[in-house]
């Protein structure tokens, strides 16, 4: 009778994966790219031109922390109004051209979903970001919940963790591509996949995937 026990309340846990956004789901830096010079041109007191190399190193951060590189000589206030705009038309241009999609992503998250495995995401974009990535793409369908840091103002880390009790989760992993994802990971308390495919690079992760579909064999190990 307690082997029963054990296998029904086995069978009920909420197993989730808390997906980063760039480097991990999508590479959405040439639309990014494009967009943010579109925009920056218009302004006499900004002398800029973005590359998607530079970009990409910045993915992960804040805007307050990427406005520091990308508008160094003015205030923070004007750094912070620019990125606002810039953010603004970016999220204009996603929603139209989209990003490229990493290689069946759409297929694995399917699958995930008829697992039984409920799928979210936590970034450090604003929430615009988040609704574009869905309207370029209807991908939505297979997201329970979203987080961003233009939401609520928290570190990445504590959208995490508030992801994972907002939604009464018993256990999850959250996969991103940098060490700052990793970190905020761990923050969390919960483990770490690597997407190595991404931006970054990471030392102390607890799984790694080479590509997205890989995360259905990780999933089989943790939540089996």
């Amino acid at each position: 009778m307690a082997v029963i026990v054990i296998i029904e309340e086995y069978a009920y846990m909420k197993n989730g994966i808390i997906f980063d956004l760039d480097g991990t789901l999508w590479d959405s830096a040439e639309t990014v790219t494009r967009a943010f010079n579109d925009e920056i041109k218009n302004y006499d007191d900004v002398d800029y031109t973005l590359t998607e190399e530079v970009l990409k190193s910045q993915m992960g951060k804040t805007a307050e922390d990427i406005s520091k590189v990308f508008f160094p000589n003015t205030s923070r206030e004007r750094a912070m109004e620019l990125m606002k705009i810039c953010d603004n038309r970016e999220c204009r241009y996603l929603s139209e051209y989209g990003g490229k999609l990493y290689p069946n992503l759409e297929k694995t998250l399917g699958e995930l979903t008829e697992k039984g495995i409920t799928l979210y995401i936590v970034s450090n974009c604003g929430e615009d970001y988040i609704k574009a990535f869905f309207k370029a793409h209807n991908l939505a369908k297979y997201f329970t919940d979203t987080e961003c840091h233009g939401g609520t103002g928290l570190s990445k880390g504590e959208n995490i963790k508030l992801i994972y009790e907002r939604n009464n989760l018993d256990r999850a992993v959250y996969a991103g591509d940098t060490q700052g994802d990793c970190d905020a990971s761990h923050f969390a308390g919960i483990p770490f996949v690597w997407a190595e495919y991404g931006f970054g690079h990471v030392n102390s992760a607890d799984y790694t995937i080479n590509r997205i579909d890989d995360i259905l064999k990780i999933a089989e190990n943790i939540f089996r």
